[in-house]
């Protein structure tokens, strides 16, 4: 907690994932002036989810009031497909919703303006304004754990498509592979995702491991087994992100999630794999992220600092045309 936050402004930023909650106030440096984690109790249904969220959201309000703050908004950022505009929670497979009218909930339960994100969009947004491609107007933000998905910026502005853009997690890379749980088989997910990592090895080598980092620690011992599932997950990537450079033209790409805290183990031979499938495109440089875990967060405390202050788009009304999946 800062000294001086007496009698300050703050935005409350809370981080839902499927299994935790990150939140926390924070003035109009990002600094943090308090945190709170806590589960998800997603187990209990998609309306305990939603419950969980608003109490969550009060009880930053009254440590905001206790520490003598003036809340300005507040920003949630969920998984799943998410539409800003409309403030709507489209699809969540984890969480249980399904056009759920998140934000305007959030806000009859709490009485707080809230505004609605989408998990690895804020995290973008936040590695783009204060993180690791700072200044960089066309950039991408992968974050690789459980899952693969992507943050798109072109010309400094997030692409959006009404929650459906950024898939890249469900980019076929093995045609005819393994079955996705999107339906298709040899997405990006089934091969190069942490725990399609640690399925992949304990497969191979009939010793169970539990996601990437184990994978990761017996490749840096020299295990060949833990070598080829390891460059077949490089390999995967690179393809993806060599057509996302051809369609998009990013000039950084950012590299989140559990796999990269692998650091050089994962960034060099991924750098080198994808130079390898690249010809006339633009080469983006390929960094690590900079905010860990906070991303999100931060990224939640930006849009409701950019509400806030008038700069954020209005609402699009509920029922207007919206992309549907097939």
């Amino acid at each position: 907690m800062r000294d001086d936050a007496h009698g300050a402004d703050c935005v409350i930023a809370l981080d839902v994932g499927g299994t935790g909650m990150k939140g926390a106030l924070l003035d109009r440096d990002l600094k943090t002036l308090r945190t709170v984690r806590t589960t998800t109790p997603r187990r209990s249904g998609p309306d305990a989810v939603t419950a969980g969220i608003a109490t969550v959201l009060r009880d930053l309000d009254r440590s905001a009031v206790a520490l003598g703050l003036t809340v300005r908004g507040a920003g949630v950022v969920v998984p799943g497909v998410v539409d800003e505009e409309t403030r709507t929670a489209v699809y969540s497979a984890n969480l249980g919703w399904r056009d759920l009218p998140l934000a305007a909930s959030l806000e009859e339960a709490t009485g707080l303006t809230v505004s609605l994100g989408h998990d690895v969009r804020a995290g973008g947004a936040a590695e783009c304004r204060v993180g690791a491609a700072k200044g960089v107007r066309d950039a991408c933000f992968v974050p690789v754990g459980t899952g693969i998905s992507a943050a798109v910026f072109c010309d400094g502005r997030p692409v959006r498509a009404r929650g459906y853009a950024g898939e890249i997690g469900h980019v076929v890379v093995e045609p005819g592979g393994e079955p996705c749980s999107c339906g298709a088989r040899g997405c990006l997910e089934t091969v190069a995702s942490a725990a399609a990592i640690g399925r992949a090895y304990s497969a191979r080598t009939g010793r169970r491991v539990e996601g990437a980092a184990p994978v990761a620690a017996l490749l840096a011992q020299g295990d060949p087994d833990a070598r080829f599932v390891w460059d077949r997950a490089v390999e995967a990537l690179a393809t993806a992100l060599a057509t996302l450079t051809t369609l998009l033209a990013p000039e950084t790409v950012v590299l989140g999630g559990g796999l990269a805290e692998a650091g050089d183990l994962l960034m060099d031979p991924l750098r080198s794999s994808l130079a390898r499938r690249l010809t006339f495109q633009q080469r983006p440089e390929l960094v690590p992220a900079a905010l860990g875990d906070m991303a999100g967060c931060l990224g939640a405390g930006l849009a409701a600092w950019d509400t806030a202050d008038g700069t954020s788009p209005p609402p699009r009304p509920l029922g207007g045309p919206r992309v549907t999946a097939s």
